[in-house]
């Protein structure tokens, strides 16, 4: 599903140069959940940002679902990520004066999808997180765990093979925090790939396998290993998931 081998992004600024990530490579296959663990500031956030072709990088080789998308232009790469790759984030990103029905089929009318397909994915959609009742509401009007549903339904509305999600559980608390949680095992149990960044150990430990970032390399794989190339790893460590 998502194979990165030996990717190098580098931030510049007129003085500085970042190394976000540096040799980083990581396999993961259709239908896992994986968390991404690490300190701020450790590559995670990029991470996710090359992994959802939101950013390029300098060297290296990505290749997701079977294609090379390491050079791809502006459109091809936003064509990919409109229909293969869904983001779920902290804030939520729900635009406040439509709701929720609306803010589901955004995307959707993006994609020049009909009224009558939107409408059947929508509702369908809904009624996987458990919103059909609060279609009609704003955003306003749901608490913050319905609010992160509706945003889950944004993206299982477009029906991606890959789910990126970013501390999706980072502005609720522990109860509705399991309830999401709870959520995207259910994505995931129906087939669809998660990868999530998290600072929570709690959140973490319900994935598949757990990955450690630090200073932009995975310094750290749950098992079964991977290939993994690291500057104090041993080279050439091979896995399959699962």
């Amino acid at each position: 599903m998502l194979t990165m081998k030996n990717i190098k992004k580098i931030y510049r600024t007129a003085t500085i140069e970042t190394h976000a990530l540096e040799n980083f490579s990581l396999h993961v296959e259709a239908g896992e959940f994986v968390s991404v663990m690490g300190p701020s500031g450790s590559g995670k956030t990029t991470f996710l940002n090359v992994a959802g072709l939101l950013d390029t990088f300098e060297s290296g080789t990505y290749t997701l679902d079977g294609k090379d998308v390491s050079r791809l232009s502006d459109s091809e790469m936003s064509r990919i990520r409109n229909r293969a790759i869904g983001f779920v984030f902290q804030s939520f990103n729900l635009i406040p004066d439509l709701n929720v029905f609306d803010n589901v089929d955004v995307p959707l009318r993006y994609r020049g999808l009909g009224a009558s397909d939107r409408k059947q994915r929508i509702e369908r959609a809904l009624e996987m997180v458990g919103l059909s009742s609060r279609a009609r509401h704003l955003p306003s009007q749901l608490s913050g765990g319905q609010q992160q549903r509706v945003a889950i339904a944004r993206v299982l509305a477009g029906d991606p093979k890959l789910i990126l999600a970013d501390e999706p559980t980072g502005n609720l608390d522990s109860l509705m925090a399991r309830e999401i949680m709870d959520l995207l095992d259910r994505i995931n149990a129906a087939g669809t790939t998660i990868v999530m960044v998290t600072h929570s150990p709690e959140c973490a430990v319900r994935a598949q396998r757990q990955i450690h970032v630090l200073d932009g390399h995975v310094v750290d794989l749950d098992l079964p290993p991977l290939t993994l190339t690291h500057p104090q790893a041993s080279a050439g460590v091979a896995s399959t998931l699962r």
